[in-house]
Formats: C-alpha cells, structure tokens, sequence
C-alpha cells in the first residue's frame, strides 16, 4: 500500500485548450482529467479530441484521464477511436452513466488491440460519473458492471439539477449511496465532486471535511488554488498519525482482534484503516 495508491487531486483543464491543459499538468494536480464534454462547445469538440490525441501520443508527467463525450451522443465513437490506442491516457471518465449497459458497451468497444500501443498495458481503467437520480439508484450495479471499472462518484451540479435540490445537505444521501457502492464493488473511496466557486477557499475546505467524514477521499477541482486545500483537508492529522501508528504496532505484536490499554478494541478492520492512513501521511515527508 503507498501513497501513490490514493490520489487526492484531480484537476479538470478543457480539452480545447491546450495550454491549459499545458500548466495544468505542472500545477502539482495527482491527476489532470481532460474534458471533452461539458468545457467544450460544439463546434470545438473535433479540435479538443484532436488536440487531446496529439498530447496523449507520449506518456504525461502526470496520469491523465479524459472525460469523453455523452455516452448516447454523436462524438463518443470518435472520442473513443481517437484515445485508445494511446500510451498518455490513464484512464476515461465516462459521464452521465445511468445503467451496467453503459460500461459494459464501453468496455467493450475501448478494449485494447493486439498490437495496439496500450497492448502492453492493458485495459484502459473506466471511471463512471453518477449525474442523475437513476444513476444513483443503479450506484452498486455500475460500479461492478465491468472489470475495467475502477471508480465511480457523483457529478454534483447536474445532479442537483435532476433532484431539484436546493440546500446540500439534499445530496448527502446520494454521497452515501456511491460510497456504498464502490466499497462493496471493492473499488477505491470515491472522490467529491467539485466545488464550482474558485474563490470560496473556506468554503471548499469546509465541504471536503464533510465529505471526509462521509467516506469520500480526494475531491476534483476546477482550478490549481484548490489544490492544497483538498490535499490538506484529505491528508491525516499528527493525531490522527500517531493513533495509526499506534494501531499498527499493537497489530504486528499480536495480529489478532484485541483491547489496548486506553480500551479501544482493534481488529482487521481496524488495523487496515490505519495502515491506509500512513500511507497518506507519506505524502507529508
């Protein structure tokens, strides 16, 4: 288990704008998802895709995902022929996913070639976007539809369009409901969904530790000043620290389920949880 295994931040640049995808990869994002869909108007989704494939011929300094168009949309075979094949993608963002059909057709038609250049690498990992009521309703069903599947979380501003929900406490359902669903798939904790305004600092830091208490881990972002405040709100505090490491050496002295001295009872579970805390606290050296 390293730190590599959970990132925390993943920052979106518009496909149509190469420079901005440009200094986003060098703004510190774990991730940058490039985006063909909602950043992109109409009549620049050829020269988005085009550009997008032009930079993905080599490997990025970064992972990079790419958010393809609509699933039911005219630019998703394209986007999908485009991308593939190359040694810069990381992985597809599928958006608006409302059934197991949806991933499954992906799959099936991102699948690598014999003799492609991800032939190496195999399966192109899919990440599907929870955006409507019916989507969240199917959470479980999407997350283990396919194997290529390796995380999925909500689109929150689309979301909350569907449901006509006015306060965000209305969504904190559906944020259980998908970090449900990907930990019975054993897929990662899900990332939060954005927060839309660039400048409310306090507020962004305030939503990720609410998402943090409901199991969320990591947070997409719109802009690199969100950055250190989703990864300061997601890394573990020196208490938080010395709790795990306090754990994990009771563990490694007696593996099995047991009370420390304080009388909290620890057991696998328990002992899982710290080890993936100490992984995170290695980001902080």
């Amino acid at each position: 288990m390293t730190a590599e295994s959970f990132p925390l931040t993943w920052l979106y640049a518009p496909g149509d704008r190469p420079e901005v995808v440009g200094k986003a990869l060098a703004c510190g994002a774990d991730v940058v998802l490039i985006d063909l869909e909602d950043a992109v108007p109409p009549d620049r989704k050829d020269y988005a895709r085009a550009a997008t494939a032009e930079r993905l011929t080599q490997r990025q300094p970064v992972p990079v995902h790419v958010r393809v168009n609509a699933l039911d949309g005219p630019w998703l075979e394209a986007d999908l022929k485009a991308l593939t094949a190359l040694p810069g993608l990381s992985g597809l963002r599928l958006p608006k996913v409302t059934s197991p059909a949806d991933v499954v057709r992906v799959a099936e038609r991102a699948a690598p070639t014999e003799g492609g250049a991800r032939a190496e690498g195999g399966a192109i990992p899919l990440h599907a976007l929870l955006e409507t009521a019916l989507g969240v309703e199917q959470a479980f069903a999407i997350a283990s539809a396919h194997p290529d599947v390796r995380g999925v979380s909500l689109g929150e501003t689309d979301l909350r369009a569907d449901l006509g929900v006015r306060e965000d406490a209305g969504l904190d359902w559906s944020r259980a409901r998908v970090v449900v669903a990907a930990r019975a798939a054993r897929l990662p904790p899900p990332t939060q969904s954005i927060h839309p305004d660039i400048r409310d600092l306090e507020g962004l830091a305030a939503s990720c530790a609410r998402g943090r208490a409901l199991g969320f881990l990591g947070r997409a972002a719109i802009h690199p000043r969100q950055l250190p405040v989703i990864e300061r709100a997601y890394l573990p505090t020196p208490q938080e620290i010395a709790t795990a490491e306090e754990i994990v050496k009771a563990a490694a002295r007696d593996p099995g389920a047991q009370a420390l001295p304080d009388g909290r009872f620890i057991d696998t579970a328990v002992v899982t949880g710290a080890q993936r805390t100490l992984a995170l606290a290695r980001r902080l050296n």
